[in-house]
């Protein structure tokens, strides 16, 4: 039965929440389907370039902020 869980990208300054299924039966368990692993190099590749737009499509956007001490 898969079940669903959020995975995070990080690139750059920018990092990305994206709901994806993971299978949980047979030999390879826990698994991602391959429409799940090109959803999250999709949204890899459009933090990577800059396009905010076309990863919040998949998920979450992040602004990533460093903190001073």
């Amino acid at each position: 039965m898969p079940r669903t869980r959020l995975e995070l990208i990080h690139e750059g300054h920018y990092a990305a929440e994206v709901p994806v299924e993971r299978g949980e039966e047979g030999a390879w368990a826990p698994y991602l389907s391959p429409d799940d692993v090109r959803k999250l190099e999709a949204v890899r590749s459009a933090l990577r370039s800059g396009d905010l737009a076309e990863a919040a499509k998949y998920g979450r956007i992040f602004e990533l902020v460093p903190i001073s001490t």
